[in-house]
């Protein structure tokens, strides 16, 4: 039986990469999706590839960073699948690349707006429902929340921000029965790497192609974090550099 059966799984950033493949992994273990994205078109075309597979899936265009559609998407999402039980706060973006003086500072508050202040108002808008489950949050993280990298300052900020909400979550709600995790899932075959490997700007830029892993990999840890296999690692950055974590999901180690 589908270790997920009967979840209620909420992912932003869905339309595409790692929140794609995330998607598709909870609905094969038997959770009910939600997908966000700006690009409510992806959206669509995954929610019926999810449904043809013999899943549940609802798609949502949203702009994490508004408040009006956050609290939009939140009604719309407890209309159609009465409960959340899972968020995983997946939506980012790298943008601007460069040094910080040379960014404008509109684009680099937007920066945090999306990365931190996105999964601040999807946390706010449905932690009620959360504690109620006694359900799970995966913050998508980065190493870039603990080192500085040229060239993408806002990045970096809005990713250890991050890492701090998950400390915060499971110091202020883990014993109401939240589990509350940040998963830092490497280097990824997304586009926000093309985006970087346009950049040239540091050495994440110069990675090639051909090193970066699927999204498919990380979506697998992100699965299992939801899991109760878990339990130990609440409140934790995990990575999936890790090879224990890697041995433990069931993922080749690398």
């Amino acid at each position: 039986m589908p270790s997920l059966n009967g979840k209620v799984a909420v992912i932003t950033g869905a339309s595409r990469g790692i929140g794609a493949a995330a998607a598709r992994i909870l609905a094969r273990e038997g959770a009910a999706v939600a997908l966000l994205a700006r690009s409510e078109g992806a959206c669509q075309a995954l929610a019926e590839e999810i449904r043809a597979d013999g899943g549940r899936a609802l798609a949502l265009g949203c702009d994490v960073s508004s408040g009006k559609e956050v609290a939009k998407a939140a009604r719309a999402l407890r209309e159609e699948l009465g409960r959340v039980d899972i968020l995983v706060n997946n939506a980012g973006v790298v943008e601007p690349i460069g040094k910080l003086a040379d960014c404008p500072p509109e684009e680099w508050i937007r920066n945090i707006e999306i990365n931190l202040g996105g999964a601040l108002r999807l946390l706010h808008a449905l932690l009620p429902d959360l504690l109620a489950a006694d359900g799970t949050v995966v913050n998508v993280s980065s190493g870039a929340a603990h080192r500085p990298m040229e060239g993408w300052s806002a990045y970096c900020a809005g990713k250890a921000g991050l890492a701090m909400v998950t400390r915060s979550l499971h110091l202020e709600y883990g014993d109401e029965g939240l589990r509350a995790f940040g998963f830092i899932p490497g280097v990824v075959d997304t586009e926000m790497q093309v985006q970087i490997r346009a950049s040239g700007i540091n050495e994440v830029s110069r990675l090639p192609r051909e090193s970066l892993a699927s999204p498919e990999r990380p979506a697998q840890v992100i699965a299992w974090l939801c899991g109760p296999e878990a339990n130990d690692l609440m409140g934790q950055e995990v990575s999936i550099r890790d090879e224990a974590l890697q041995k433990r999901v069931g993922l080749e180690v690398q």
